[in-house]
């Protein structure tokens, strides 16, 4: 179970250059081919859409729709996205997807939503793809006193890229054949244990207390690095990447 203190080492540990983490996909490339759409553009919302789903349903369901329902207007929400009905209302200087997302699906809940435009369940196409149980599953487990939608819109966001992060390292370790070491470590990064000790993972791992503080650092670093190439997929800039990830941080630890 991830906690708020999986950030925390951001602050001071892990930092690059986020220009580095910069390429010709995901939301800068969406962004400027939101007028000429293009395959890549196509493809690179598409993913962002897959991944971000999630926050949006927390959104929807919030508002006081049911889980059916929320998961038809989550559905209908991106289909009319990945048509780029709304990309055209991109305002370029407010470039962060997870801004244009909520605002997005705020236009969406209140003028689109009708009656007569329902969807009805298992007669509309699937764009993206929901797991219709783990999603009402994965909401209960969020928190039941939230001050708004919009807060916990945020605060999932900022979970799920962490949790984005996580999946990423551990495909490295994985590829590596060294996940045994990475859970060992893990609970360093995400808070899990705060009562463990550098000594007891070493006598667990066979390794000294001083070889476990460099693994653990190097591991805070390297996960740091893919915290911020995961942001650089959602803003219009590298500018914004340590921007981003203050404000969810700040998000988390409310």
């Amino acid at each position: 179970m991830l906690t708020d203190r999986a950030v925390n080492f951001s602050r001071t540990e892990g930092k690059v250059q986020p220009q580095a983490a910069f390429t010709t996909t995901h939301w800068s490339l969406v962004l400027n081919a939101a007028e000429a759409s293009s395959p890549e553009a196509d493809r690179a919302l598409a993913q962002l859409c897959e991944t971000y789903w999630f926050p949006l349903y927390v959104y929807v369901r919030r508002q006081g729709h049911n889980p059916d329902d929320a998961q038809d207007l989550t559905q209908e929400f991106f289909r009319r996205l990945l048509e780029k009905n709304y990309l055209r209302t991109i305002d370029r200087q407010k470039g962060k997807f997870r801004t244009f997302l909520l605002a997005a699906m705020e236009h969406f809940l209140a003028k689109h939503w009708r009656d007569s435009h329902r969807l009805k369940r298992g007669g509309g196409h699937t764009i993206v793809s929901l797991d219709d149980q783990s999603a009402e599953q994965r909401y209960r487990a969020e928190p039941a006193q939230e001050s708004t939608a919009e807060h916990l819109f945020e605060r999932r966001w900022a979970l799920t890229l962490i949790e984005e992060g996580l999946k990423r390292l551990r495909q490295e370790f994985a590829g590596i054949k060294k996940l045994a070491l990475l859970e060992a470590l893990q609970p360093f990064l995400t808070g899990e244990r705060p009562d463990l000790t550098y000594a007891q993972v070493g006598a667990q791992l066979d390794m000294s207390e001083g070889a476990v503080k460099v693994a653990v650092h190097r591991l805070r670093a390297r996960y740091g690095e893919l915290l911020r190439e995961e942001i650089a997929k959602t803003v219009a800039s590298p500018d914004e990447v340590d921007q981003e990830l203050r404000y969810l941080i700040e998000v988390i630890s409310r």
